[in-house]
């Protein structure tokens, strides 16, 4: 898996956040979901960053696979 997935996985899940934030700020329906979901999103991309780079511990090359 590159690193750009990883990048984009955690951007999708940052957007899906803010926008679940200011709905539930707005009291309109769906911010609470969206808020959870886009959190989700985070952890798995955090998840998968962690997995990434203990595989790849030895390697010169941290960003650049």
């Amino acid at each position: 898996m590159k690193y750009w997935i990883i990048i984009v996985v955690f951007l999708l899940g940052y957007s899906i956040t803010i926008v679940g934030a200011m709905l539930r700020v707005m009291h309109w329906p769906w911010g609470s979901e969206m808020i959870v979901s886009g959190s989700l999103a985070e952890a798995l991309a955090v998840l998968l960053l962690a997995i990434k780079v203990i595989i790849n511990r030895k390697s010169n090359s941290f960003l650049n696979s």
